[in-house]
């Protein structure tokens, strides 16, 4: 399965008139804190995969009660040029503390941590997600999970020009990434 996505830069209040243009369902806001890692014999960096601990906690309706989830990531390197398409391969974890700890006893090592608020909504088969970023700021992203890679990146294009944005607006780099980049500079 590949994860099919495409990403700006954004103002969140320009967007929000849009989105409602658009008839996209808001399905909900959750906080992530993702902690990537180094493998302990090759530089994701050097074959552009990532492997993370991602803790996402996620507010009820109510906003009293919180529910968290944690799930291990791990994405191939980019498959095109046109988008930021990778294979991913995600799982649940019951115990983040003890996941983490049989991950550095393997030898990996935490590299750097992304923390970001995702307002998530849904048109059709596409997740629309307000990103705003610890450290770097607001974004767009419009992705959806398929198979076949063509069709898939053919209607993120479309989401993505109703929004009012073209492919060559997009930024192919991850949030780790941009903020590695930031922090050199």
């Amino acid at each position: 399965m590949y994860e099919v996505e495409m990403k700006v830069r954004v103002d969140h209040d320009r967007i929000r008139t849009r989105l409602a243009e658009l008839d996209a369902v808001p399905t909900g806001t959750v906080r992530q804190i993702d902690t990537y890692y180094d493998h302990p014999v090759r530089s994701f960096a050097d074959t552009d995969e990532a492997f993370r601990i991602r803790r996402e906690i996620t507010t009820t309706d109510t906003a009293t009660e919180e529910r968290d989830t944690t799930r291990v990531t791990y994405k191939g390197p980019l498959v095109e040029a046109e988008s930021k398409t990778r294979e991913e391969l995600e799982t649940t974890v019951g115990d983040e503390d003890t996941f983490a700890a049989i991950v550095e006893k393997l030898g990996f090592e935490p590299a750097a941590t992304v923390e970001k608020t995702r307002e998530r909504f849904q048109c059709d088969e596409y997740t629309i997600t307000l990103d705003t970023v610890t450290g770097l700021g607001e974004f767009l992203e419009v992705e959806t999970e398929s198979a076949s890679i063509a069709p898939a990146r053919e209607g993120v294009v479309d989401v993505l020009s109703r929004l009012g944005f073209t492919p060559d607006e997009q930024i192919r780099r991850s949030y780790l990434g941009l903020l590695l980049e930031s922090s050199e500079s």
